[in-house]
């Protein structure tokens, strides 16, 4: 099982991809992780990344590209992977076929959260007051206005996606304001057809 998530930054991607993961044995990959993976490894594109990273700047497509490559190829992906923040863009998804075509390998689906907006900021707000009510520690990035600069970030750049792969026959869309359990019941449902 192959998949990609598509959605906006509290659209449940990560909460689903957990659940599959303990599902159905299958690793969730989110560019951050294996980023820092290759760079605590040393790999050759690992310190490529390091140098970038080290000097300021973004991590070029082709070294993320490469990163995504390296670690498709891991044992624990053999049986699948979801791929969670990545492929970001146009030109990263085709990367990506190109990718999988290289391996011989085909994504089974990609599941694109739909949800409504002024709704998100809503619930990233209850998040940040649960989190300080428990005592937890709240993200830098948890506060309404820098949710909305990464909700229209994800509009301009990755919502293009969804044509991108709607034009393959591969996207599939879920109702990410529904109740998590009837979000579930729906990707497995996808899945069962893929």
């Amino acid at each position: 099982m192959r998949l990609i998530f598509l959605g906006p930054p509290g659209a449940g991607k990560g909460t689903q991809a957990k659940l599959l993961t303990e599902k159905h044995g299958i690793p969730q990959l989110s560019t951050g992780d294996m980023l820092r993976a290759a760079v605590a490894a040393g790999t050759d594109v690992g310190k490529r990344a390091k140098a970038v990273m080290d000097a300021g700047q973004l991590v070029s497509d082709a070294i993320v590209n490469e990163i995504v490559s390296d670690r498709v190829d891991s044992a624990d992906c053999a049986k699948g992977f979801i791929l969670d923040g990545y492929p970001r863009t146009v030109p990263q998804a085709e990367a990506l076929d190109k990718i999988l075509a290289g391996k011989g390998i085909a994504l089974d689906a990609v599941i694109e959260l739909k949800v409504d907006e002024d709704a998100l900021v809503k619930r990233m707000e209850n998040r940040v007051a649960e989190t300080i009510a428990a005592g937890g520690t709240v993200r830098s990035d948890d506060n309404p206005e820098a949710f909305k600069r990464r909700l229209t970030e994800y509009r301009e750049k990755t919502a293009p996606l969804s044509s991108y792969y709607a034009s393959t026959g591969k996207l599939q869309t879920v109702d990410g304001m529904a109740n998590v359990d009837v979000v579930t019941a729906e990707i497995d449902g996808i899945l069962e057809k893929a």
